[in-house]
């Protein structure tokens, strides 16, 4: 028996963030400040609010939500996922999905979502360091390419790229060991389950540990 007044499910994408009430319906508003606030509002009080852990789009709007009083869940992608396809459901949208995110909540027991602790906040700091690293080194080696494609490319931009592209590995090397030395204090047999799971890396398994409230 669901205990809160109205279950949201809300699917976050980079510009917005789209809201299924369990009695309101469906919504949408702006994944900012203004959005954010805008939501808050309209928000009935003792209400849950549930999200997918699908990257740092839902950070901000659960740290947001948490820290004005609301009752927050952050769940792991792959369960919601689960439950879809259970479902049979075939029609894939953001609207359809934050649905689908209220739906699962009303019938599952869902964790409830605390302020990150320090491991798990130097975690995220981390991910998203990496994933400027890795934007980064993508770009190095497509400039590479582009280089060798022109037929005649300089010796000094050359090498200059692959003394680029070495520095980058190094770093995202560094990076990718300091988050699992962190993850491994504390949630190795959670971390060594994720990665049984067919599909799932050791990249996936750690960042879904950390902003999933595996601590």
């Amino acid at each position: 028996m669901n205990k809160y007044k109205e279950t949201f499910g809300v699917d976050i994408s980079k510009d917005v963030f789209d809201v299924h009430g369990s009695n309101k319906g469906h919504d949408q508003y702006k994944n900012d400040e203004t959005g954010f606030k805008k939501f808050l509002k309209e928000l009935p009080k003792c209400s849950l609010v549930v999200m997918e852990a699908t990257g740092y789009y839902h950070y901000r709007l659960a740290q947001f939500l948490y820290k004005n009083g609301v009752i927050v869940s952050v769940v792991n992608p792959l369960s919601v996922k689960r439950f879809i396809q259970m479902k049979l459901a075939k029609v894939k949208t953001d609207k359809s999905d934050a649905k689908a995110i209220c739906e699962y909540a009303q019938v599952n027991e869902v964790p409830i979502y605390n302020a990150l602790t320090d491991i798990q906040s130097e975690c995220l700091q981390l991910f998203r360091l990496l994933d400027i690293y890795l934007k980064q080194r993508t770009a190095t080696k497509n400039k590479i390419h582009g280089e060798a494609v022109l037929g005649i490319p300089s010796k000094f931009v050359y090498r200059s790229l692959i003394r680029n592209k070495k520095l980058l590995n190094k770093e995202v090397a560094a990076i990718e060991s300091k988050i699992l030395s962190l993850v491994k204090e504390d949630q190795q047999e959670q971390l060594t389950l994720l990665m049984s799971i067919p599909g799932i890396g050791q990249k996936t398994a750690l960042f879904l540990i950390v902003v999933t409230d595996g601590f």
